[in-house]
């Protein structure tokens, strides 16, 4: 799974191939000048010949030269980190990218099975912590490495036989890197769990203090909330106690090479097979070459959590998408309404059916009112006439055409729809009425409003239509909310309606008024109507009787009552 998620990494990275080659090219400039500069440290230290006897003509001349060298690589070193920064934040911009336009394009039946804040972590948190690993890796990972096999180089070149001491020695530090980081891996996937489970519970009890708090709740949730946060805690022991031990051991084994370089240097000194010049260009390599397995070890235990956030944010990005649009659809602008539902089954479960061999037939302006119990399909219902969910057997047709076949932005333009569950964005009141679409006048938004008796409060706001609210609504009540989502839907009215107790939160004089718009509004426009309050929809052409996802009893009020069946139970327990 690392190696799959680490060419996932580098095909990202691959679409800024032109900074990578200038990083890696003043990575090599930089690691070959940096071993230059021992060697003119090491002649200016063999020009100190003896006592009264130092040329300091050359010494002068080799530290000036030095310092110039030293400059250079300071400013390839700026570009170099400067063109890493702009790989790294570029290529984690690209992933949180893809993986926003995934979320968006994911089956209702997803979202539905995950925490929102789980797919909030993956999205935020996972992707920083991605890029932290990242950044450390492109910054020294390379560097390190053009250094390794650099001292290598020059090594061999001074002495062969102390060279071939390091390189015998050199593969103990690399087992215990890659030990300790195949360890560490598993340690930081579990960490990063945790985080997600952590950050999902919090979304979820700040989203429903109200809740927590009426209930007196707050105790359970904060023996959840431990549970969780020590979860958190012994994992991030763990994880950061094994990688912390990755540079010590390192350490362990490099000082042990300084060590034998030292002795063996020493000796070919006595034996006057090396200057004391040469010496100190070999115990300088010798340090330069141990420090990068110090540093790689650190970076290879930083991408082991990177890379343990990355498949989890791969994972949401590679989610398979809802079923796209076909490439030949047919058009659907202005629709007339007709609706035929024929055998329609569907299920959220595969293994219990909730609606089979439903059948309908709805002509052009009729209003359709949408009765029964909890659970029996309502909802469900109209998800398939939006095409939040595709049928599992069957068929639904908007004029002829079935909804399959037509592209699902032209089948939603044509429905308004006004849900129990309001939904406002941080904005203006103007900015959630509009919500995006341009070309209305105020003069239309503010007939809306009138239209939808939501324009008496907005002018009691601080700053009327111009006021910012923040996300949810802030402070505006759960009715004021949901007459700004009604108003949404009569600025611009479409040709079919869905309103799903779409007054549940407004009181009862406002509610009888807005019935009136309604009925308005609903003229010569298909309407599909869910309600609990069966006095609110009397004068529906069609009321349709849902149980158990099936369609139990069909016709108008009078009707219905007459057959004194399930419809008769429900209306008049609500008048008992």
């Amino acid at each position: 799974m690392k190696k799959g998620t680490l060419k996932k990494v580098l095909r990202y990275a691959g679409k800024y191939r032109f900074l990578i080659f200038l990083s890696m090219a003043l990575a090599v400039i930089t690691a070959l000048l940096s071993l230059y500069v021992p060697i003119l440290a090491g002649n200016a230290i063999d020009c100190i010949v003896g006592k009264d006897n130092v040329d300091f003509k050359t010494i002068i001349s080799i530290l000036t030269k030095m310092s110039g060298i030293i400059v250079f690589i300071a400013i390839c070193q700026w570009i170099m980190n400067k063109a890493n920064n702009k790989i790294t934040f570029a290529v984690v911009r690209d992933v949180r990218t893809e993986a926003f336009d995934r979320m968006q394009k994911l089956p209702f039946e997803y979202l539905d099975n995950k925490q929102t804040g789980e797919i909030v972590s993956r999205i935020i948190s996972d992707v920083d912590m991605f890029s932290d690993g990242l950044l450390m890796g492109f910054s020294q990972l390379f560097t390190g490495v053009v250094t390794i096999l650099g001292t290598l180089v020059f090594m061999f070149y001074l002495n062969f036989k102390i060279a071939f001491v390091v390189v015998v020695l050199t593969p103990l530090s690399l087992f215990v890197a890659k030990f300790i980081a195949d360890k560490s891996f598993s340690l930081f996937k579990r960490q990063s769990e945790a985080r997600s489970d952590q950050t999902a519970f919090i979304d979820e009890m700040v989203g429903n203090l109200s809740v927590v708090k009426a209930f007196a709740h707050e105790d359970e949730n904060m023996e959840i909330f431990d549970d969780i946060n020590e979860r958190l805690e012994t994992t991030s022991i763990k994880a950061t106690f094994i990688s912390s031990l990755t540079n010590p051991g390192t350490r362990f084994i490099n000082n042990i090479v300084y060590a034998a370089v030292a002795l063996f240097g020493a000796f070919a000194c006595i034996a006057g097979g090396m200057t004391v010049g040469g010496l100190t260009i070999f115990l300088s390599y010798a340090n330069q070459y141990t420090k990068p397995f110090n540093e790689i070890s650190g970076v290879v235990t930083e991408l082991q959590n990177a890379l343990a956030c990355a498949e989890r944010v791969f994972g949401l990005s590679e989610e398979k998408p809802e079923i796209p649009d076909k490439t030949e659809d047919k058009l659907l602008t202005q629709a007339k309404g007709n609706v035929t539902i024929s055998d329609a089954a569907f299920s959220y479960d595969k293994e219990r059916s909730l609606i089979e061999n439903l059948n309908l037939n709805i002509s052009s302006g009729a209003r359709v009112a949408i009765v029964g119990p909890t659970g029996s399909g309502k909802t469900t219902l109209i998800n398939l006439l939006m095409r939040f969910y595709d049928v599992d057997k069957g068929s639904i047709k908007v004029d002829g055409i079935d909804i399959r076949d037509m592209r699902r932005s032209d089948l939603r333009s044509n429905f308004g729809m006004v849900l129990q569950e309001t939904w406002l964005r941080n904005g203006t009141i103007k900015d959630n009425i509009t919500l995006g679409r341009e070309g209305f006048s105020d003069e239309e938004i503010i007939a809306a409003a009138k239209a939808s008796h939501a324009h008496s409060f907005i002018k009691r706001l601080p700053n009327g239509y111009d006021t910012v609210i923040s996300e949810n609504g802030g402070n505006l009540s759960q009715g004021q909310k949901q007459l700004l989502c009604i108003t949404r839907v009569m600025l611009n009215i479409p040709p079919m309606l869905i309103l799903d107790e779409a007054t549940s939160s407004i009181d009862t004089s406002t509610e009888i008024r807005i019935q009136k718009a309604f009925n308005k509004m609903m003229q010569g426009r298909t309407s599909f109507i869910v309600a609990h309050r069966l006095s609110t929809i009397r004068e529906a052409d069609v009321i349709l009787v849902m149980k158990d996802g099936h369609i139990i009893e069909q016709g108008n009020h009078e009707q219905l009552l007459d057959r004194k069946g399930f419809y008769y139970e429900l209306y008049n327990s609500q008048f008992a």
